[in-house]
């Protein structure tokens, strides 16, 4: 009943785990974090107790259910050197868009099941939610750190519904890499770990061009390949990527105007312009002055 009805409401991969405490990513965050693979996101390495166990984040918790939520769309830029913006922030906010509609999940397996406890998350506390979807069986998580479905591809967004109901649990599914490392070979700025599996977020273009609030590091001078907010470079040379389908959420439509911006349209982008473009877009999480800054790197 839960899965049949995330599918209604659009979502295309739902997956369910036990909640339980995560000892075995718990070692492997522990070790990122004091290797400083999370740069300047400090937050990362708060909470860490409630990020590694979802009984503790939500207190008598009994099961993760996983939801994936389908975001790619074909890159119709009408210029190939005008800057670039990953796919996910093409339209509305995804957290608002996907929030809502696990939401209404919740609503629906409370009037199906009684009074049943539960809290939506998308990516809006410490959850590790790559690594529940994994143990609920929507994917792997490849050489290129992204949760991979082997039909589905990996441009989608991840939501977790931590709930006391006890339900029928899936199984992970098998890591299908192989040998493969196109992810590893196109990354422009080396983030991903030579064995693959690793990635040392400090170098990753998106959080140079998101994350990271002082200027770009000069060694990253001409690795950018025009990306100004995000990356897709790993997704766009996964094999698997190549089972992907356009989306039908109106709401994730690009508004066409900035996506047919010249280059030099974007280096005269003004702070008014930036706030009616990006309207409800998460790019504005780089604000303007962070845009503006990432496209001056481009330039010098």
């Amino acid at each position: 009943m839960i899965k049949s009805k995330a599918e209604e409401l659009g979502f295309f991969l739902c997956g369910i785990t036990r909640a339980e405490p995560m000892d075995e990513e718990a070692r492997r965050l522990e070790a990122w974090l004091n290797k400083g693979h999370h740069g300047e996101m400090a937050y990362l390495a708060n909470n860490f107790d409630l990020r590694v166990d979802p009984t503790k984040l939500v207190p008598g918790s009994k099961s993760v259910i996983s939801l994936a939520y389908n975001y790619f769309n074909s890159d119709t830029r009408s210029s190939p050197e005008a800057p670039k913006i990953s796919m996910y922030a093409y339209g509305r906010d995804y957290h608002k868009v996907v929030r809502k509609k696990m939401e209404q999940l919740l609503s629906f397996i409370r009037t199906s099941f009684g009074e049943v406890g539960g809290r939506v998350f998308v990516d809006s506390a410490p959850v590790l939610e790559r690594d529940l979807a994994r143990r609920a069986g929507l994917g792997w998580i490849g050489k290129n750190t992204m949760l991979i479905h082997p039909r589905k591809g990996s441009f989608f967004f991840l939501g977790e519904l931590i709930t006391d109901l006890e339900l029928m649990y899936d199984s992970p599914m098998t890591d299908y890499c192989g040998t493969c490392t196109r992810c590893i070979d196109a990354c422009p700025t080396e983030a991903i770990d030579k064995n693959g599996y690793i990635m040392d977020g400090s170098k990753c273009i998106s959080y140079l061009t998101i994350e990271l609030k002082n200027e770009i590091p000069q060694e990253f001078k001409g690795k950018m390949e025009n990306w100004i907010f995000g990356c897709d470079i790993c997704q766009q040379v996964c094999p698997w990527n190549r089972f992907s389908e356009p989306h039908s959420e109106p709401q994730f439509l690009p508004s066409g105007e900035w996506l047919h911006m010249t280059q030099e349209e974007w280096s005269d982008l003004t702070e008014d312009a930036f706030t009616r473009l990006f309207e409800g877009s998460a790019v504005k999480r780089a604000k303007y002055e962070g845009l503006k800054r990432n496209i001056r790197f481009l330039e010098e």
